[in-house]
């Protein structure tokens, strides 16, 4: 009699694991759908971490505890972005879907702050990372430019201080640059568009791999099409 006791109790923890792990596995793949849906140009299939046992219980409170994720790469505002990692907590079970908090970082590498320079300066620069700062160099009518990129943030916009600017060894100011390039130097605005609805560029630093920035924003609407 204990015998069977046991084994009833054994088999019905198997199958409420298993439920849980098939529900968590369902709530995986449309994780996967709305991180595609949500971002543009997503380069390989995200990987997604749902949270830890037992998650039914969150299901069934109509909320998920955590949600992470990870892409290998994608657009944001024409812009080629690399590493993306998301993070939203508090996600609605139930349309229309939200996120109490989310975050998004990504690395822009160099050769999109190259691209962006290069446009808005109509200049043949270049943009490296040396000691752990941007770097441009160029030439201007025979002369060697060169300069350092500070990237800010303000008011969700990302932007570039051009910093140290010399050309040909000496140190001069934007607007000395012949044919007006060097002043379109000054307060570059590098696009981030395409974010979801509710998030907004807080962050930026520079790191070995280019520059990385985190947009993060409360009550955010996420797409999940069926």
């Amino acid at each position: 009699m204990v015998i069977g006791v046991v084994v009833g109790v054994v088999v019905l923890g198997a199958g409420a694991v298993g439920a849980d792990r098939w529900a968590a596995g369902e709530t995986q793949d449309r994780a996967v759908d709305a991180i595609e849906q949500n971002l543009e140009g997503v380069v390989g299939t995200p990987s997604v971490d749902v949270g830890s046992f037992p998650f039914l219980t969150q299901v069934w409170a109509g909320s998920i505890d955590d949600v992470t994720g990870h892409v290998q790469g994608a657009t944001l505002g024409g812009l080629d972005a690399t590493d993306v990692d998301v993070e939203a907590t508090g996600v609605s079970t139930s349309e229309p879907y939200t996120a109490d908090h989310a975050t998004i970082s990504a690395t822009l590498p160099t050769a999109s702050i190259e691209k962006v320079v290069a446009d808005r300066s109509g200049l043949d620069l270049k943009v490296t990372l040396v000691d752990d700062k941007l770097k441009v160099s160029g030439t201007v009518l025979g002369l060697t430019l060169a300069a350092q990129i500070d990237p800010r943030v303000t008011e969700g916009k990302l932007l570039a201080d051009v910093a140290e600017l010399s050309l040909g060894g000496l140190k001069v100011d934007p607007s000395d640059i012949p044919g007006g390039g060097g002043a379109r130097l000054e307060g570059i605005e590098i696009p981030v568009e395409g974010l979801p609805k509710g998030l907004v560029l807080t962050d930026a630093k520079v790191t070995d791999d280019g520059l990385r920035i985190t947009a993060e924003g409360d009550d955010v609407v996420l797409t999940v099409q069926s």
